[in-house]
């Protein structure tokens, strides 16, 4: 193998926060649920390394929901600046609650409170029934420190699957693939 995937993650991952004017760390992440039925939505990458991908939620959303009946799950990361994607495979677990404690405590006072006041995914009859539960909690937590939710955290990924894909002249790109099986990486190349 004449790379570590997760070493050229690291590099592209570099370029990206270098040229990508927003969010470098969105990632595209596709769940299923029970019966296969797919869904798509962008969250942001928070922790990654050989271990896997974290991203972090409303562990009672739809997405979550998706995760407990069918726990795999595809990301795609797109830097429209390099011209290049990366799209990653593999089974979804929880993270520790020391990670999700420690994640959630770096995180802003009104998206602390914000992860209380709101019901993720859940029909929201008008914005300003939604305005009202975040003046309440913000009326809970006023003077204190924000805790965690019990519902809310962190997700990780570990991939069994990464490909590398970097656009070239006359749609002739290229594609690097690397599959793990019992535990062990072995490298491919794609025709575009």
């Amino acid at each position: 193998m004449a790379d570590d995937p997760f070493a050229l993650f690291d590099a592209w991952f570099a370029e990206a926060r270098a040229s990508e004017l927003n969010d470098s760390n969105a990632m595209a992440l596709a769940t299923a649920d029970a019966t296969g039925r797919p869904s798509v939505r962008m969250v942001l990458l928070k922790g990654h390394g050989p271990d896997g991908f974290v991203f972090y939620t409303n562990r009672e959303s739809r997405k979550a929901g998706e995760i407990a009946a069918n726990p795999h799950g595809a990301l795609l990361f797109h830097w429209k600046s390099l011209r290049r994607q990366v799209r990653i495979e593999g089974a979804l677990t929880l993270v520790t609650d020391a990670e999700s404690d420690a994640y959630f405590a770096s995180r802003s006072r009104d998206s602390q409170l914000g992860a209380w006041a709101s019901d993720q995914s859940r029909p929201l009859g008008d914005r300003a029934a939604f305005e009202a539960r975040f003046a309440e909690v913000q009326a809970r937590f006023d003077g204190r420190d924000v805790p965690r939710p019990p519902h809310w955290g962190g997700y990780r990924l570990t991939p069994d699957h990464i490909e590398f894909w970097q656009d070239r002249a006359h749609r002739l790109h290229e594609r690097r693939v690397f599959d793990r099986a019992d535990g062990d990486w072995t490298e491919g190349l794609l025709y575009p």
